[in-house]
């Protein structure tokens, strides 16, 4: 069991990368923290893990809130004593070119998907500081690494998460506490549903990849799997990335 006994927060659990990392997270015997704002969605992946015999807790929390991480982190050590990996994947998501993008719609992008990491990071370190270390694991996108004609404002929030990871782990190296991101292609979840709702939006998505098709979620959390686990413990200030050839053309 890689995970036997860690305790692991994931944000952005309620579906998707998130709800397939926590289920074999605690397949691997780790005690899970599903964090979202969905709380029926939420809910359901911590009591569905139970109900297979997996110890898990529910936090509906704002990750762009600082007071909402505090709330998560207590509970997490309240619960089960400990912080031993955070994944930080909640994330929201659009596709318009950056001129179409409002300056509201800019600023909730940037607080969820990089002020979140920001702040579940600042939140976890001194946790994990004091019982020897830990695995962070910021999700990113690879529309942080090539440009796109749809989007912009997400691959610039995805970009920040690259920089925090690098820095994060030079600064806490020696804590014991290493970071990574892992960067996703395309993946088939409910996020990137309306690419893909028609034919030729499915069709336009998956040419960009080389294997010819889009990633199951479950492909990705074994990825997260591995960055979270002992199997990666001689990597920090890496990116993972995990696109089936998309950013190899």
């Amino acid at each position: 069991m890689r995970l036997l006994d860690r305790v692991a927060i994931i944000t952005g659990g309620a579906g998707g990368i998130g709800a397939a990392q926590a289920g074999l997270f605690a397949a691997e015997r780790a005690r899970v923290v599903v964090v979202d704002l969905d709380g029926e969605g939420g809910g359901a992946v911590a009591s569905g893990i139970a109900d297979r015999g997996g110890s898990a807790l529910f936090v509906e929390a704002d990750v762009s809130v600082e007071s909402d991480w505090d709330a998560v982190v207590r509970a997490s050590v309240d619960r089960f004593g400990a912080v031993h990996v955070l994944v930080n994947g909640a994330g929201v998501y659009q596709t318009r070119p950056l001129h179409e993008v409002g300056v509201g719609e800019w600023e909730r992008m940037m607080a969820v998907n990089a002020r979140g990491a920001y702040l579940g990071t600042r939140a976890v370190v001194p946790v994990m500081r004091g019982r020897g270390g830990g695995s962070i694991v910021n999700v990113a996108s690879t529309t942080a690494l090539v440009g796109s004609h749809r989007g912009g404002a997400y691959g610039a929030s995805k970009a920040a998460l690259l920089a925090l990871t690098t820095h994060t782990a030079i600064q806490h190296a020696a804590d014991g506490i290493r970071a990574n991101t892992l960067v996703p292609g395309p993946v088939e979840t409910a996020m990137i549903a309306g690419n893909l709702a028609s034919e030729e939006g499915r069709a336009m998505s998956i040419s960009r990849v080389p294997l010819g098709r889009l990633a199951d979620p479950s492909e990705i959390a074994y990825a997260a799997l591995y960055l979270a686990s002992d199997a990666s413990s001689y990597v920090t200030g890496a990116h993972l990335v995990v696109d089936g050839g998309l950013t190899a053309r």
